[in-house]
């Protein structure tokens, strides 16, 4: 069980140095994640870095897309899926991870809880074109690939990480969740989202983690629920009244033991005036909002997990860096 009001963090920072960002993460969240560093190269925005090991990935400076004509390649790719050994992320796409793992490796002691995260199947499939800039979603065969692709990086970050604590954490990280239905989006079936949603979920389960799905915007709740996730995560500064609207699926979430990771820190400029008295009230609007619906009051704080609202990638180290002491510091008060 993980500890009420307990604190991590989406993934990205904007430091360009390992050690500095990992030293920042263990000293701020009780629930330590490896970082990404989008500042520090094109790799490690979210959709380049897992796409290391898909032969059908073509990169030319900061352009990525897919190209099928490599059939050899493809052929290792479908061995190395019969295989299921995972497929690694090396130290060029995330030199933060195997920096956090030299971290745990010092320690004398596992850690409780600690937390990877993995770009989910929607967001990559639907960002990742081929050369005609049409989404590889819409290709049966390479929406399936990718699928095994993502699993498998789960996979190869769960194999490494188990050692080193009770219990490992996995977010699917899934922000254009919140553009489904829309006409950009049209052609996305809900069906067939949900099937992928819960595919990647039940296998990272499988592999003996917990999951949590991350979108940072207004979405269907009851569909991210019914993937199978044990944690929800969004945007609870400007969303916080959102997750009210859908009483019978919370409940049932929350009964089947699942937590709420509430965002309730925003990563945007905002930061520079907002105070821990402001998101406390912010907070304390969108759990009371959550009792309304029938859930008792208890439940909803013992299964509740704070984040900010997104990743820090975005903005400039000091408002990074003013996310995390106002998580901090509303977590205390909780606790």
């Amino acid at each position: 069980m993980l500890k009420s009001f307990s604190t991590t963090g989406i993934g990205s920072l904007p430091l360009l140095d390992a050690k500095e960002a990992c030293r920042v993460i263990f000293e701020s969240v009780d629930i330590p994640f490896w970082p990404q560093l989008p500042h520090r190269s094109f790799l490690e925005f979210m959709i380049p870095q897992y796409t290391e090991g898909f032969p059908f990935v073509k990169i030319e400076g900061e352009h990525v897309y897919v190209d099928k004509a490599d059939e050899q390649a493809a052929a290792i790719f479908y061995e190395a899926i019969e295989k299921g050994a995972g497929f690694p992320i090396s130290h060029e796409y995330a030199p933060g991870f195997y920096t956090f793992l030299d971290i745990l490796k010092q320690r004398k002691e596992k850690l409780d809880v600690v937390k990877g995260h993995v770009t989910g199947p929607l967001t990559f499939t639907l960002s990742l074109t081929d050369s005609q800039k049409r989404p590889i979603y819409f290709d049966e065969e390479m929406r399936e690939l990718a699928l095994f692709l993502l699993k498998g990086k789960a996979k190869w970050q769960i194999d490494n990480l188990k050692p080193f604590a009770e219990k490992v954490i996995i977010f699917i990280d899934e922000p254009i969740l919140s553009a489904l239905g829309t006409s950009t989006y049209l052609g996305v079936d809900a069906n067939e989202a949900l099937r992928i949603l819960k595919d990647i979920s039940d296998y990272i389960k499988g592999e003996g983690a917990m999951t949590g799905i991350h979108c940072c915007g207004k979405t269907d709740w009851p569909l991210i629920i019914s993937s199978g996730i044990d944690i929800l995560n969004f945007d609870a500064y400007f969303f916080w009244d959102t997750l009210g609207i859908y009483p019978k699926e919370m409940r049932e979430f929350i009964d089947r033991g699942g937590y709420i990771a509430w965002g309730i820190v925003p990563t945007i400029n905002k930061i520079k005036e907002i105070t821990a008295d402001d998101l406390k009230e912010q907070l304390e609007r969108g759990l009371v909002s959550l009792e309304k619906t029938g859930i008792s009051r208890d439940s909803i704080r013992r299964q509740a997990i704070l984040t900010p609202s997104c990743g820090t990638g975005s903005m400039d180290a000091g408002d990074a860096l003013r996310v995390f002491s106002l998580l901090k510091e509303v977590s205390e008060a909780y606790k």
